[in-house]
Formats: C-alpha cells, structure tokens, sequence
C-alpha cells in the first residue's frame, strides 16, 4: 500500500478542488508545489493590510449556480463588479464597449446614433476578414479599434494586428446600454480576505510540500500515490518530446504608494502602443480597502521562453495540433490525470478549472 492516494502536482485551483474532494471521500492526499507558497496564480499577498494579486488580477465570475454555492461555502464573498477603464494617450473610456464609450467617442446620446456610426465603420470591411485587424474593425468600426483594441491587442501578442489571425478575436462585447459592468454572468465577486482563504480551506488536511520541483524527483513521489494529479505544463512532463508548445508570459512590477487612491478603479487598461504596459492594477479596490496607502501593479506582456512563467497558452492552429499529440499520450495513461490551464494547454477562467476539477472527481472518487 502506498501512504497517499493521490500525488498532486501544483496547488492552484485544480489541484487544490480536486484534493478537497478527495478528502472528503476519505482518500489521503499529498500536494508539491515548486513555488514556495500554495494557491498558484490566485495567490495573494499582504501588503499594508491589502490583498495584493501577485499573479495578475482574478475576478471571480460564474454563472453556474453549483459552483457559486461551492465557492461561497469556503468564503464569503464581496459585491465586487469589474468595471475596468482605457486609458488612450490620456482619454478615459468605459470597458466594455457601452453607452458611455460611444458618448464619449463620438459625442452622442442614442443607441440608434451609436448603432449607426458602428455600422458605417464597419462597412469598409469586405469579404472574409483575412487578418486581428480586419476582424475587429468589421464588429466594431475603426475608431473603437484603433483606440481601444490595436494597441492594447499588439502589446498582448508582441505583433502587429495584421499578422494575427482573425480568429483570434471572434467577437467583441458591445452593449447599447450604459453598463459597465464587464462580465455577463450571473455571479460576480472576490473573496473576503483574499483568495488565500479558499486555497487555506481546500487544502486543509492535506500534507503540503512547498519549493519541490516534481519532475527532478518524479520516480520518488510517483512511489508515493496510487495516482497522480499533474497540473504542470503538458509537453515538460513529456520531455518536450514532440517539442514545446509556446505561450505568451508577464512581467509584473509592484509598487507601495504613499497615497490612499491612484486611479479610483481596480483595472486601468493603457490601450496606446507605446506605454509598454498593458494595465495598472490597484489592488485596495477589489476590496473596497480604505487604507491610508495603496499598492499598485503595473502588468507587462512579454515572450516566453523555457523556464520563464507561462501565463497564456498561444492558442493558435499551430500549437493546438502540437498540443492534440501531447493530449494522445496523456490519453493512455492510466495512473495521471492531467488537468488545469497548463495540464490541458487551455486558457481557463477559474469557475471553468472549479468546474472541470469537480467532473474529474466526481468520474474518479466513486
């Protein structure tokens, strides 16, 4: 018999669900984690008493009602409502594409005026959009792409708009109403206290290894558990044997502000090319946090390379096909599960990962 059931590999969000929910079937868990603290992307860390997102901003959003009840039973949530801004060369904007953006675009009132200028821009696109560009103007016009999206998207990718294919923009959220509330989902809010509260909660009972890198001792922890849970990037537990599939990183810089408010929002979107940083995040107003000093964190996209972070996978058609023979191997294996936004090359909101740890456990922990 072996000590644990099950070896999970990562402590974020999916490992972290899925151990919860072995345990309560009784089954013994052991998490690695190779950072040196638990709750991968959604860690959070306290500065000055405000819960600093180190990893980027999480705003959690779901309309699956199960999965809202199972989140709020490990936290209590706040009414938090992600209503972020663009900042183009100093114009102010409201996120998404609203009533208050086409005022103050264009200066006028009516849905049916804002309806019209759309579709007038629109109609210099033609045919079968052929590039990120063309795509984008034939949903939203010219003026919105050219001060909202094109440079904001190219600072994302680290390429021109009109080398990025089209589908990578299918559509774009626009509302003829005066809504800026950013996500359509039923449920939205972020965790009193920080998403450490629920990694705390579903962790709890499991014996938790920080700064372990798995794979250099893969054939001791693997001896550990009957099965294991691998939430690391696919292609390094295959030895990059079909070769890498690429993502896209960020560069994050923080700063302890000696003011109490520096932008009045959570999220400021810099739309420009050339402010090399793609947004500010203020932490204190995810909590509505009325602290005498604020943090702020200036967010940069930049390359990937090995051994960097990769934070999105480059879901083109090129590293899809890579990922579908990596996605094969896994497939055969009958002691892993692979799961999570790295596992399953995937870029996953966290009520998606909840939801597809849950349907895991639920096949597995009969």
């Amino acid at each position: 018999m072996k000590p644990y059931d099950y070896v999970l590999v990562g402590s974020g969000l999916y490992s972290a669900v899925f151990a919860y929910l072995a345990k309560q079937k009784g089954r013994k868990c052991l998490v690695v984690e190779k950072r040196n603290h638990t709750g991968g992307n959604v860690y959070c860390e306290n500065i000055e008493g405000i819960h600093v997102h180190k990893y980027g901003a999480h705003i959690f959003h779901t309309s699956n009602k199960k999965v809202w009840e199972f989140v709020n039973s490990l936290a209590e949530f706040n009414r938090y409502t992600n209503s972020p801004v663009a900042n183009y060369k100093g114009e102010m904007y409201n996120m998404p594409f609203n009533m208050n953006t086409f005022s103050k675009m264009w200066g006028i009132c009516t849905p049916a005026e804002a309806r019209a200028k759309i579709e007038e821009q629109r109609s210099s696109i033609t045919g079968e959009p052929k590039n990120l560009e063309e795509q984008a103007v034939s949903l939203v016009g010219r003026d919105i792409y050219q001060k909202l999206i094109k440079g904001y998207t190219e600072k994302q990718w680290g390429r021109d708009c009109k080398d990025l294919p089209a589908f990578i923009i299918k559509r774009l959220p626009v509302r003829y109403t005066y809504d800026n509330n950013y996500f359509n989902d039923l449920y939205q809010g972020i965790p009193i206290g920080g998403y450490n509260v629920i990694i705390d909660k579903l962790l709890e009972g499991c014996h938790v290894e920080t700064g372990v890198d798995y794979l250099e001792n893969k054939e001791y922890y693997d001896s550990l558990g009957e099965k294991v849970v691998y939430t690391g990037p696919i292609d390094i537990y295959y030895d990059y044997q079909f070769g890498k599939l690429e993502y896209r990183s960020l560069k994050f810089e923080t700063e302890l502000l000696d003011e109490e408010n520096y932008q009045g929002v959570a999220v400021v979107n810099y739309t420009d090319r050339e402010t090399p940083y793609t947004r500010i995040i203020e932490h204190k107003h995810f909590e509505f946090g009325a602290q005498p000093k604020t943090v702020i964190t200036r967010e940069y996209p930049v390359g990937w390379s090995a051994g960097m972070e990769p934070y999105y996978p480059v879901n083109d058609e090129k590293n899809q096909a890579l990922y579908q023979k990596y996605a094969a191997l896994a497939q055969k294996e009958t002691g892993v599960i692979f799961g999570g936004r790295l596992g399953e090359y995937k870029y996953y909101d966290m009520d998606k990962v909840i939801e597809s740890a849950m349907r895991k456990a639920e096949e597995e922990l009969v």
